[in-house]
């Protein structure tokens, strides 16, 4: 019961308890909520005790001050983990970019993939950037959004899609979210080949005319 040799000079000064009260009075509080009503504190501490617990201000501030008898290693466990509850829910979303081109080995998109899963689980975003070049920006967006899907389809982590894929002065992007419910993601365009593979040069010249015709 109260201070121990463990206890932190810190939390000495932060959480009265028992005969470090100061409040000649206060509004008393059980183990189980029972409202004991106002007592003195030397009635508040003989309470505590008697019941083989501790006596603990909990609203100093208050008109009286507010003290609950409990166990003060089972209070200290509970307001921390209300506290550890509370920061979880403050955690900051923040969106994460990561970068693919065609032709980016498969060693590195297999450690972009593994990243964009890791912030995924974090509770992050992320957004995934298609960088097109020189003539890939004349590619079909078809095509080209089933070169993005492909990475996709390798990230290690449940999600969905957050903002559709769209293209963009600098190729094609998405933003994902996790998916809690631990589905897995299925691309929209069938999967063929792999994002590393370079495109054939004769599809190529065959857009940029197609590009060029228009």
């Amino acid at each position: 019961m109260g201070f121990t040799k463990y206890t932190t000079a810190r939390e000495r000064e932060r959480l009265r308890i028992n005969d470090a009260i100061r409040a000649k009075e206060m509004r008393v509080v059980g183990p189980e909520g029972e409202n004991f009503g106002i007592m003195s504190s030397d009635e508040a501490f003989a309470k505590a005790q008697e019941m083989g617990l501790d006596l603990i201000e909990v609203s100093g501030n208050a008109t009286p001050p507010v003290a609950r008898i409990a166990d003060l290693g089972k209070y200290k466990y509970e307001m921390k983990k209300k506290a550890k509850d509370v920061k979880a829910k403050a955690h900051v979303t923040e969106t994460k970019t990561t970068q693919v081109k065609i032709g980016t080995g498969e060693r590195d998109m297999h450690l972009k993939a593994s990243q964009a899963a890791g912030w995924l689980r974090e509770g992050h975003r992320v957004k995934v950037d298609l960088f097109l070049w020189g003539r890939y920006k004349y590619m079909e967006f078809n095509f080209l959004k089933g070169r993005l899907e492909r990475f996709l389809a390798i990230i290690p982590e449940s999600f969905k899609i957050a903002d559709d894929i769209k293209k963009g002065p600098k190729g094609l992007s998405v933003v994902i979210e996790r998916d809690k419910s631990g589905k897995r993601w299925v691309p929209s365009t069938p999967q063929t080949g792999a994002l590393t593979e370079p495109l054939p040069e004769e599809n190529v010249e065959e857009e940029e005319a197609t590009y060029e015709d228009k």
